[in-house]
């Protein structure tokens, strides 16, 4: 039986290197590790009994350039709904944003309610006080991601978890009923969440990373649900179109309220502090904030901070 997941992994080599985006990773080894996570007997009927899934999944990795390595705890091979799944974790997608040049560094944390938090604003780090020994934090109340920027500048996003729960509630996954990341890895799904959303906001975004939250968003459930069929990544005019409809949806996904939050007190900096954000923003983004007559607004107020320095 082991055998015969070895042969099908094997078979997936030519698809694989045709796919591949990264040089940091191998078939060799990815195909080594592919093997090690089906080593249980219920992921190794599953594979065998869905073959498919199992190129698929296998394939995605080298489309995405996540590695499957245990000790990176990047990416894994889990049995999900009768099939083999790519479940990519929130630490996969940090080190898919720092390994593209996006930002240096990244953490992402849960917030309890007996912790000490306060939001200093969206371009500082938070204050985060807390015993990581305590067995009475509280319940969970939001979580946060901060990065810092190739630039030296931080960013920060912080949802409450009524926000992460509402996205949760709304994908298929949870919908479903059935077996969902939501119920077997609630902390990790909370993260993937805020990354995914933070992200939006980084000054500058990969293909690489936004396969990777386009695919968890369709294949795996974890986003809102598609009005079209699922896009696959593997087959390269798949891929194509996945990077188109994640752009038409680009617009839909941005939030105008937390990205006026977020540069409302830029603008109070002064102006260059104001356009230096602003030129980091996405062409989605920057319609947005055009459309609405904010970006005026806010270079009205940018431009009135140098006015009150100089009286």
């Amino acid at each position: 039986m082991s055998n015969e997941i070895s042969v099908l992994v094997n078979s997936t080599r030519d698809q694989f290197l045709s796919r591949q985006v990264s040089n940091d990773i191998s078939f060799e080894a990815e195909a080594g590790f592919a093997i090690q996570l089906l080593s249980s007997d219920f992921a190794r009927n599953i594979a065998l009994k869905n073959r498919q899934s199992v190129i698929d999944a296998v394939t995605n990795v080298s489309a995405i350039g996540i590695s499957l390595n245990p000790a990176k705890k990047q990416a894994y091979l889990v049995p999900r709904d009768g099939k083999i799944c790519l479940d990519i974790s929130y630490m996969g997608l940090i080190d898919l944003a720092v390994a593209t040049g996006s930002i240096l560094w990244a953490q992402c944390v849960i917030v309890r309610e007996n912790d000490d938090f306060e939001l200093q604003g969206y371009d500082k780090p938070p204050i985060h006080k807390f015993s990581p020994f305590s067995n009475n934090r509280g319940p969970i109340v939001g979580a946060y991601a901060t990065v810092k920027t190739p630039s030296g500048d931080y960013l920060t996003h912080a949802m409450p978890i009524t926000d992460i729960f509402s996205i949760r509630d709304r994908s298929q996954s949870w919908k479903s009923g059935k077996s969902s990341p939501w119920k077997s890895d609630e902390g990790e799904m909370i993260k993937k969440t805020v990354i995914k959303q933070a992200y939006k906001y980084w000054p500058k975004t990969s293909p690489q990373l936004e396969n990777a939250i386009h695919y968890l968003n369709t294949e795996t459930g974890e986003g809102l649900p598609e009005i079209n069929k699922p896009l696959r990544l593997t087959g390269s005019a798949a891929a194509e179109s996945a990077r188109q409809a994640q752009h038409a949806r680009a617009v839909e996904m941005v939030d105008e309220d937390a990205l006026i939050a977020y540069l409302e007190p830029i603008a109070e900096q002064g102006i260059d502090a104001y356009q230096e954000a602003y030129a980091r923003l996405t062409k989605d983004e920057r319609r947005v904030i055009n459309s609405s007559g904010e970006h005026e607004r806010l270079k009205q107020v940018a431009s009135s901070i140098l006015g009150e320095a100089n009286e």
